[in-house]
């Protein structure tokens, strides 16, 4: 597949002030849940801006999985064809734009875009994303998303039944390694320097997982295809690939600051997106633990489907 530019994405760029000053549904965020939320608000006949700043969580990876009907399509790709299809609804406008600050006022919100300009909505949907945290490892970055993974959902097909290591620590690295069992069985924990209790290494053995604690040096292989670990201590490793349990953080501020609590990233939200803040919604990672692309899709509709319902209530009300 021919690779997809951003430009190429991120098609109806609005200059100056921009020609949307007041709408119905400001979306921050044009991934998969934003643009899911922009369609079904856009058959709504409902004014939606959506503004991307043109930095997705998947942007290293070659391909979305799971997406039923889209399974192995390249994520650039799959937002090029969101984009498109919407364009055929005047009433959605797609902006370039990084989103630093959002008030609530009363009836509605106001954003405030690096470059200037300002918007301001009735509603609000957050579809901002997550950030992941990598390793601090020598090479690791270089392999990411190549032959470094971290989500087995995602990208565990593709190397099943190869030599993986898994990087974690303590109990949750070890819970990690054995939910990749599902994939290989030539497994091996690395703890990086953190030494493994008694009860987690008789976990690991039962079930024949492999364990090196010793600090790990460097990744080293070929391009962008992992074919060693180099440790502080000890003969190197042979993997075909490396999974590891990133940290992860929200991708904006901007749900804090209007008052929602946030952990590792992630905002609570109701049975149809709902934040604690009035019109304010989330959808995509930002908003749940599962974090596949098909589910962020969902919950965009979702929270598009609670949003025109809340609006058709307070016109009827006006």
């Amino acid at each position: 597949m021919e690779e997809v530019s951003r430009r190429d994405i991120l098609s109806q760029n609005l200059s100056g002030e921009g020609r949307m000053h007041d709408c119905e549904v400001i979306i921050v965020g044009g991934g998969i849940a934003g643009l899911s939320a922009a369609l079904v608000l856009g058959r709504c006949r409902r004014r939606t801006l959506v503004i991307d700043s043109g930095e997705p969580r998947n942007a290293r990876s070659r391909a979305l999985h799971g997406f039923l009907s889209r399974d192995g399509v390249d994520p650039w790709e799959m937002r090029r064809i969101g984009g498109e299809q919407l364009d055929a609804y005047p009433d959605v406008t797609r902006i370039d734009g990084t989103v630093i600050d959002a008030q609530c006022r009363q009836g509605g919100f106001d954003v405030d875009l690096a470059d200037g300009r300002r918007f301001s909505g009735r509603m609000m949907l957050l579809a901002t994303g997550i950030v992941d945290h990598l390793p601090q490892v020598e090479g690791l970055d270089r392999y990411y998303g190549r032959s470094v993974f971290h989500c087995p959902y995602c990208d565990g097909w593709e190397t099943r039944d190869q030599p993986l290591a898994v990087y974690g620590r303590g109990e949750d690295g070890v819970d990690f390694a054995l939910e990749l069992l599902g994939w290989s069985r030539d497994l091996v924990l690395c703890t990086d320097g953190e030494a493994l209790c008694e009860k987690g290494r008789r976990r690991l053995e039962r079930h024949g997982i492999a364990l090196r604690q010793e600090r790990v040096l460097r990744l080293e292989g070929e391009g962008e295809a992992l074919e060693r670990i180099v440790f502080a201590e000890g003969e190197p490793l042979s993997r075909s690939a490396l999974f590891f349990l990133p940290a992860q953080g929200a991708h904006s501020p901007l749900a804090q600051r209007l008052g929602c609590e946030v952990r590792e990233g992630v905002s609570e939200t109701g049975p149809l997106q709902q934040s604690a803040v009035p019109g304010l919604y989330m959808a995509g990672d930002a908003a749940r633990s599962v974090k596949l692309a098909i589910v962020a899709a969902a919950e965009g509709a979702q929270a598009a489907f609670a949003i025109n319902t809340a609006l058709h209530k307070s016109n009827s009300r006006e």
